[in-house]
């Protein structure tokens, strides 16, 4: 892979046109989407003369799908639909983030759009009524612009894990202002942060998002999966969400996803937990097909049975077992009630995919 040219702003320029007045008639609304890949973000902005308070307020716009994937050359418009709506930490003001849906020439959903049947699932009387949670413990890498893990040495490997797991210290960990600033970005946006921590791999870390219910965790965790690597751009270092950046003895990069429903967070709920385990033992492998967006491919690489991930091929769950395909948290195992921990999507999965999947398994009992 070629290095990316050794390109860099003043950034401290930038604040003489900060500070300049925006007219209270004009508001920046920064569309964004999610491209071909069905991995990365995309966005423009559009100028308003209000600010919109929700996404319906918002027009509906369109961009050049040949570029980014999406569309032929020939026919190459492609709608952005307004779906969520949130503040905007760099623009500030009453500027706003915009994510939105994804729809082809002929009105049908783009091949990248999740949301779409995603957020059918969850407007079912049957899943509302359960009142779904959600909660994404999104890992990531942070990587230098020759794509080498940020604070890595260029010539060799730092010391083996153990160390760097939720460590202190600048022999330790790498690249605490991104998440700082990433986390103040996200609390600013409105997105549903809860918590951070440095991972097992040096220069990985960890962002969690929830609980949030139905359609909320796609939403929430897309939007925080943007400001993050906004904000690294801001501090000129990559954001990898591939889910084994190092071959070798390093662990890889999750989305754990925390799941629960009214029934299981209840008292007794214990039982309910276990018949959704044995529900998603049923349909393991169809479950890894929507856990990353090679189907299962970039998976391959690391539920291995190592580094505290269970197997591609066969399921498995227990108590605190941090090496199952499901976990039941010791806490939860004491309580009677709680939630249930699937380990199994990737860094890179595509969160309304996860928690569809989930819950047409887990709530509408379909099965392959």
């Amino acid at each position: 892979m070629s290095v990316l040219p050794n390109v860099h702003l003043d950034k401290t320029m930038m604040e003489r046109y900060r500070s300049i007045p925006q007219p209270e008639d004009k508001v920046q609304v920064l569309y964004i989407w999610i491209d071909g890949t069905s991995e990365n973000l995309r966005c423009k902005t559009k100028t308003m003369d209000f600010e919109p308070k929700k996404p319906e307020e918002c027009a509906i716009w369109n961009f050049d799908g040949s570029s980014t994937g999406q569309a032929e050359g020939s026919n190459s418009d492609v709608f952005l639909y307004p779906a969520a709506i949130f503040n905007d930490p760099f623009r500030r003001g009453k500027n706003k983030l915009l994510l939105c849906e994804c729809y082809k020439y002929n009105k049908l959903p783009a091949d990248s759009n999740q949301r779409k049947t995603c957020n059918e699932v969850m407007q079912k009387k049957e899943v509302k009524e359960l009142h779904p949670w959600f909660g994404i413990e999104q890992e990531y890498t942070l990587l230098d612009r020759d794509y080498h893990p940020f604070g890595w040495p260029k010539n060799g490997y730092p010391g083996p894990q153990g160390p760097y797991y939720c460590g202190v210290g600048a022999d330790k960990v790498y690249g605490r202002d991104v998440v700082e600033a990433h986390y103040k970005a996200c609390l600013y946006a409105g997105v549903k942060i809860a918590g951070t921590n440095a991972e097992v791999m040096p220069a990985q870390w960890e962002f969690q998002v929830g609980p949030c219910e139905g359609i909320d965790m796609g939403d929430h965790l897309w939007m925080g999966r943007f400001l993050l690597q906004r904000v690294a751009e801001d501090f000129d270092i990559i954001v990898s969400f591939d889910p084994k950046p190092m071959p070798g003895d390093w662990n890889g990069a999750g989305a754990h996803c925390n799941y629960s429903t009214k029934p299981m967070r209840e008292k007794g709920g214990l039982k309910v937990i276990e018949s959704a385990i044995e529900k998603l033992s049923r349909r393991h492998m169809t479950h890894i097909t929507y856990y990353d967006p090679k189907q299962g491919k970039d998976n391959a690489r690391r539920l291995t049975g190592l580094h505290e991930t269970s197997s591609l091929d066969q399921f498995s769950a227990g108590v605190a077992n941090r090496g199952a395909s499901v976990r039941i948290p010791r806490q939860v195992g004491e309580d009677g009630s709680g939630y249930l921990e699937d380990r199994r999507p990737s860094s890179n999965c595509d969160p309304y995919s996860v928690t569809e999947i989930i819950i047409r398994t887990t709530i509408l009992n379909e099965t392959d």
